[in-house]
């Protein structure tokens, strides 16, 4: 006897928040304007310069060391400006995270509030941090980002024994579009050569320009980094180019046609964001291809959620989830 499937139930609505996040995401929304817009760029760019780290919070009470350096970008482009924070009295060559901050392409720096995480990660298992201030769209459309990231990973791999940074051990990781430009470049070493990054860490990646999942319906309007933002984060870099065949895998890394051969993935998303839906199917698309991803879905959150509400339960598991991940991809049990 046939089964006749169920017909499919409309879109609900949003997943419900997790309740330690419910009324914090309440109060952002209320002082910070949503959707994202051309005309709310500025007011990003502000807002990122005015949380940007100090030397003094990212020297940690001496715990790293810091220096800015600029290097060559992208030929016949301007130089690119890293940010290297060494742990203090280290004995050896240092495995590195090498950072891409987000900002939905369009606002944020090598300083932002999510450096902090990184260190965090950093502080515990004896990692240096270098973090690069790549160009911004719209005014520096792609390829523009994604080749300067790529540039100052050329000259970490090329360079950085001098500075005590070991090349061998490179974690690519990011945060929403720096999540995206950390897998662009995870594709980008694969294909080009020249580094072998050991991991890549995708938190709340924007990995797919066309924005046509049900998660990005489902949030159209709704959440920290809703699909509305999205799309306009995309456009930014992109422009006409966005959701058309002519759009790079490098620039949206879902728009590749083949996962195998990459380094190690960690990806996480809320499961009240727009870009759910999306970095479950990379994951599921790299273990298809036989590559091997770690995934996690927090339940209840919302985009970047650790990095606003860091005392909530979901958070401090999050935080756990990326160092355990960090320490088995590292062969490390702590600091050095």
């Amino acid at each position: 006897m046939a089964i006749t499937p169920a017909p499919e139930r409309p879109l609900a609505g949003p997943p419900p928040l997790d309740a330690e996040l419910a009324a914090p995401l309440r109060a952002v929304l209320d002082q910070m304007p949503m959707p994202l817009t051309a005309d709310l760029v500025a007011d990003r760019r502000r807002r990122s310069m005015a949380g940007r780290l100090t030397d003094e919070q990212i020297r940690r009470g001496g715990r790293f060391e810091i220096e800015e350096r600029t290097v060559p970008g992208p030929p016949g482009a301007p130089d690119v400006p890293l940010l290297v924070c060494r742990p203090t009295g280290a004995t050896g060559p240092s495995a590195v995270i090498y950072h891409t901050h987000g900002g939905g392409m369009v606002a944020g720096s090598h300083r932002s509030t999510e450096l902090a995480g990184e260190l965090d990660r950093a502080q515990e298992l004896g990692l240096a941090v270098v973090s690069v201030d790549y160009r911004l769209a719209p005014e520096h459309p792609d390829p523009a980002p994604v080749e300067d990231c790529w540039a100052g990973l050329g000259w970490l791999a090329d360079r950085g024994p001098e500075f005590g940074l070991d090349p061998d051990r490179i974690v690519l990781s990011g945060n929403s579009a720096g999540g995206a430009l950390a897998a662009g470049l995870a594709l980008l070493a694969r294909d080009r050569g020249g580094v072998r990054p050991l991991g890549q860490l995708l938190q709340f990646p924007m990995l797919d320009d066309r924005c046509a999942t049900d998660s990005h319906a489902q949030l159209e309007r709704a959440g920290l980094w809703d699909g509305a933002s999205n799309r306009a984060g995309w456009t930014a870099l992109l422009g006409e180019r966005r959701g058309t065949a002519d759009v790079s895998c490098y620039a949206a890394p879902a728009r590749a046609g083949d996962l195998s051969g990459l380094a190690p993935a960690y990806l996480e998303v809320g499961s009240v964001e727009a870009l759910r839906d999306e970095g479950i199917a990379y994951a599921s698309r790299i273990w298809r291809a036989g590559g091997r991803a770690e995934l996690h879905v927090w339940s209840g959150a919302f985009h970047s959620f650790d990095e606003w509400v860091p005392r909530a339960e979901v958070s401090a598991a999050a935080h756990r989830a990326r160092v355990s991940w960090l320490r088995r991809l590292l062969g490390t049990a702590g600091p050095r």
